[in-house]
């Protein structure tokens, strides 16, 4: 049996989606599940699901492009320079989650970025290496269907948290791994699944 969340005038879409959130829809639409493969905004999103921990997407993603701007858009080697004045201005910030260990973390990470690409090469070929380089195909159709961890997202979890990551537990990893393409889990009757299955989709670079 299949749970639909759709309109009369609109394409079925995953069950967690909220239609009346016209923004949560484009996000569903346009960026969930799409592969993504640039290690910059891979390191974006890894920190803003990091972020996420405790809350709900959709209120990271409505504080998103706040973020961005005050965050020298997510570039690592300008978070990676972040002092105490930085990260007192953040916690000031209305615009953004103020938890200073959520903000701590973003820092070390970016730090920690740009030493696992001195040493691996290119972050977003190591992370996709956990999913054998191309997208795992699940098959939920309700809201109990959906995973929140995985044997991947339990190998990406300790290899992060062993180069000094933070705010990367399994869980995380595995809401990573579903935002960034690396597990295709639209529901099996979602209009987005087929699209992505083409091969046809990919993810815009978005604009600063």
């Amino acid at each position: 049996m299949s749970c639909p969340n759709a309109t009369p005038a609109a394409p079925i879409r995953c069950p967690w989606v909220d239609l009346a959130k016209p923004d949560y829809v484009r996000y569903h639409d346009v960026e969930w599940g799409v592969p993504l493969r640039d290690s910059r905004l891979l390191f974006e999103l890894l920190i803003l699901e990091g972020i996420q921990a405790g809350l709900s997407w959709y209120t990271v993603l409505r504080k998103r492009e706040h973020y961005r701007a005050v965050c020298d858009g997510f570039d690592p080697g300008m978070v990676a320079q972040y002092g105490d004045d930085k990260i007192e201005a953040l916690l000031l910030d209305s615009g953004i989650i103020r938890n200073r260990a959520k903000v701590s973390a973003m820092i070390e990470n970016a730090r920690r970025y740009l030493v696992a690409q001195v040493e691996i090469g290119s972050f977003a070929e190591h992370l996709w290496r956990f999913v054998g380089g191309r997208p795992q195909l699940r098959a939920p159709r309700c809201m109990q269907d959906y995973r929140a961890v995985s044997p991947e997202s339990d190998a990406m979890s300790r290899d992060l948290r062993r180069r000094g990551f933070k705010f990367v537990g399994s869980t995380i990893c595995y809401a990573f791994m579903q935002a960034a393409g690396m597990v295709n889990d639209h529901a099996i009757d979602c209009f987005r699944r087929e699209e992505i299955l083409s091969g046809n989709d990919s993810r815009e670079i978005p604009e600063r």
